[in-house]
């Protein structure tokens, strides 16, 4: 099932956060802030971790593209 960061993206932004700072301030891998570059799952552990640093829910990160065939 394709998923999207992008809205973590433009939270980022508002908040002007890169992404070193988002892993610094989240504890979260290199490896894990990768995958969000790629548009690839991560565990909900690093998940939760995010949300608290930005303060928000997961919905306000991440969604469930809608696969077109």
């Amino acid at each position: 099932m394709p998923i999207s960061y992008n809205k973590l993206w433009k939270l980022m932004i508002d908040k002007k956060m890169n992404k070193t700072q988002l892993k610094e301030a989240s504890k979260v891998s290199g490896a894990t802030i990768a995958k969000l570059g790629k548009e690839e799952p991560i565990s909900m552990e690093s998940m939760l971790k995010i949300c608290k640093v930005l303060d928000c829910n997961i919905g306000d990160i991440v969604e469930i593209v809608d696969e077109v065939n």
